[in-house]
């Protein structure tokens, strides 16, 4: 049940790289300049993701929950980082 939700989560992370990667094809933003970083990012967000449901099949569920984490650790601090923000509505200067 652990490994679903982190997955889930890291798959909602996963799903919001797609969108701004194809919000940037749209606008142009992505472009020959930077594709390659977004390859590199598309492919780590793919491989965290997709890695983490192989080593699970293969029965190494330990390693497929840290494989998670990597990912999941920093997208938790963003979302909580982003409530502090929200709800204390703090002065930047």
């Amino acid at each position: 049940m652990k490994f679903w939700f982190v997955w889930g989560f890291d798959a909602l992370i996963a799903a919001l790289v797609l969108f701004f990667f194809f919000a940037g094809l749209a606008h142009g933003r992505v472009s020959f300049f930077n594709i390659g970083l977004w390859l590199i990012l598309l492919l780590g967000v793919a491989g965290i993701v997709g890695g983490s449901l192989w080593l699970r099949s293969t029965g190494r569920r330990g390693v497929a929950m840290a494989v998670l984490l990597l990912l999941a650790v920093p997208g938790l601090l963003c979302v909580l980082f982003l409530l502090v923000v929200l709800i204390t509505h703090p002065r930047w200067n």
